[in-house]
């Protein structure tokens, strides 16, 4: 299971409702090769699905994760600060080995 805390929840509907996002178009959470660790994670609004996605929902967020970023990122959490010295997203992944200083990329 993927954790979507209430500030990161509160920041994606942002996100849609500024962008014009269909409601119904979920946040597809997937890691790709690449970044300073090794894996990167991505974020976009999807609404296709693929019968190796996995769909969650957490705090009223609908999540799409591909079988095989799910083995990376199962127990995650997302989570969001903003303010002046805000950072953004936060992955909190309990996977991970190795992160780097940006907090986007981390090793197995």
């Amino acid at each position: 299971m993927i954790q979507v805390s209430p500030s990161a929840a509160e920041h994606i509907q942002e996100l849609k409702n500024k962008e014009n996002i269909p409601k119904e178009k979920a946040l597809r959470i997937s890691i790709k090769e690449g970044g300073c660790s090794g894996f990167s994670y991505k974020l976009d609004f999807d609404k296709k699905k693929s019968e190796s996605d996995k769909i969650f929902k957490s705090n009223g967020v609908p999540l799409v994760i591909e079988g095989k970023s799910l083995l990376y990122i199962m127990g995650m959490t997302l989570d969001y600060e903003g303010g002046l010295n805000g950072k953004g997203f936060i992955f909190s992944n309990p996977n991970a080995k190795d992160t780097c200083g940006c907090g986007t990329s981390f090793g197995v």
